[in-house]
């Protein structure tokens, strides 16, 4: 399984905080992760000239934030850089690890020249002169003024030498440590890289395997869109030979139904009578293929019936199975001319031509006659709508006459009453027979007076109930005259007759009050004239 070179590169700083951890627990001093080795020999040299100085300086916290913070924003600005550059100057993880190693191996190179280069110049300067060898330091010292030195001053430079050479020491593991490190983690970069090219190679195989699939899908798309191309344009083909057969279909329905109206149509204008002949003969023929039908079958069952008394072979079989079978042929004769229509009785298109002069006379004489018949309708319904308008008319008068009949009953009902009630009063005995004889003759009198102005004379000497039912029929008779006359004259007379009669009234109401005037002059007069009354 492959591994990722981040994961390499990840570990990295985890080492080497732990070796640092490691280190710091040996020497018991408080120790920082080295920067550089140009940093540490600095560090030596101050502490060699400043001899209160610490090498071993802890970092704050918030340094430490503050540099991871960098390395962040350094690594975003390192992403932002490579998108903005153009792809042939992009670079790989690996290449980028690759250059890193190189420049700490450049560094590493560089420092450890440094440190010789100072060390000989210590050397030369006298600053490392701490040797074990006596003679070395007499050799040294021979021709040199050695000032005395009091006890403070030499464990002093005892004291700075041990931590130049324990810093030295711990220089010198560290380096050693950062190299191991550092062939570890070139290790790592190798085996992470071995590892891409792998993953790489299976990229590209996986990459070659996929273009292949996809040319391969591609050519079986064509193919296939090409196939259902074809297919589509065949369907097409198809639907349109459909489309055109069904037209051709349909026009020959058409067609059909057309020529089975015009056969219905000549059906119809074929006699009875040559329908039964067509039938008749039909009938014969069908007869006679049935008879010659039957007479094949007797001779067939015949010679059958002979080869088999002559020998029962296979042939005698065959000819009875065939004798069977005539029946079945003589039904579907049969069942074929019943389906067969007779001929048509017309043969000659003159024969139509003189069917159509025929029905023609004969339309056009109905025609006539449904004119004529027309025409005594129309004068039945103007008969019948002026017989339905009389009608109406008398119908309304008839209407008029009984409600003025009616009112006519009541009011005669009304006398009645009146007249049963003066009956009654003269029956009472309120009234003398004298009196009740000199009223009747002044009622006849009346009655033959109304009779004399409206009627006549009284020449036949009829009775006065007589006179009244003349009366009344020469009233009926004269309000039909009213009904029929128009209404404005009948309006000028009954207008006429009103105002004759307002004046009438009017002139007896005069002479009432003139007949009251003289009354009350006459009894004033007579009060006056009388005598006082004696009291």
């Amino acid at each position: 399984m492959s591994r990722s070179p981040s994961q390499g590169s990840n570990k990295q700083p985890r080492s080497g905080g732990q070796s640092a951890s490691r280190q710091s627990d040996k020497a018991a001093f408080p120790s920082a992760k080295p920067s550089s080795g140009k940093h540490s020999a600095l560090s030596v040299i101050e502490s060699v000239v400043n001899p209160n100085h610490n090498p071993f300086t802890i970092p704050h916290d918030n340094d430490v934030f503050m540099l991871r913070d960098k390395e962040r924003q350094r690594k975003k600005q390192e992403r932002v850089q490579q998108r903005s550059l153009k792809v042939h100057e992009k670079t790989t993880y690996t290449s980028r690890v690759n250059a890193k190693t190189a420049a700490m191996r450049k560094i590493a190179d560089e420092d450890e020249d440094e440190f010789v280069e100072e060390e000989k110049k210590k050397e030369k300067d006298g600053v490392i002169a701490v040797k074990d060898d006596p003679q070395f330091t007499l050799a040294i010292t021979r021709d040199r003024h050695v000032e005395k030195e009091n006890l403070a001053d030499f464990i002093s430079k005892k004291r700075e030498m041990f931590l130049v050479q324990y810093s030295l020491g711990v220089k010198r593991d560290e380096m050693r440590k950062l190299e191991e490190i550092a062939q570890a983690e070139e290790k790592k970069l190798e085996l992470a890289e071995q590892y891409l090219e792998e993953d790489a190679a299976m990229f590209d195989e996986f990459l070659k395997e996929n273009d292949k699939n996809s040319v391969e899908a591609i050519k079986i798309a064509e193919a296939e869109t090409k196939l259902k191309l074809e297919k589509v344009a065949e369907i097409k083909k198809i639907n349109a030979q459909m489309m055109a057969i069904k037209s051709e279909i349909s026009k020959n329905e058409d067609t059909l139904k057309e020529y089975m109206l015009y056969k219905q149509f000549l059906d119809s204008l074929t006699p009875q009578k040559a329908k039964q002949r067509e039938k008749s003969s039909v009938n014969k023929k069908r007869i006679s293929i049935i008879s010659s039908d039957r007479t094949s079958s007797r001779a067939s069952r015949k010679d059958s019936r002979t080869s088999s008394k002559i020998g029962g072979s296979p042939q005698g079989k065959n000819q009875r199975s065939d004798a069977e079978e005539s029946p079945a042929s003589v039904y579907e004769t049969d069942e074929e001319e019943s389906d067969t229509e007779p001929d048509l009785y017309f043969g000659d298109p003159q024969q139509l031509l003189d069917i159509f002069a025929e029905l023609e006379e004969q339309n056009l004489s109905l025609i006539q006659n449904s004119q004529e018949t027309e025409e005594a309708l129309e004068e039945l319904r103007q008969t019948i709508k002026q017989t339905q308008e009389r009608m109406n008319r008398e119908t309304e008068i008839l209407k008029g006459q009984i409600d003025f009949l009616n009112d006519a009953i009541n009011r005669e009902e009304e006398r009645a009453k009146e007249l049963e009630m003066k009956s009654k009063m003269f029956s009472y005995g309120e009234f003398k027979a004298e009196d009740q004889e000199k009223m009747l003759q002044m009622l006849n009198k009346k009655v033959e007076e109304v009779y004399r102005n409206c009627i006549g004379d009284n020449e036949a000497n009829i009775s006065t109930l007589q006179m009244l039912t003349n009366i009344e029929n020469r009233l009926e008779e004269l309000f039909e005259q009213i009904e029929v006359m128009p209404p404005d004259r009948v309006e000028m007379a009954e207008k006429a007759k009103e105002k004759e009669r307002r004046m009438r009234l009017r002139e007896e109401k005069m002479e009432q009050q003139r007949i009251h005037q003289e009354d009350r002059v006459r009894r004033a007069l007579e009060r006056a004239q009388a005598e006082p009354k004696k009291k």
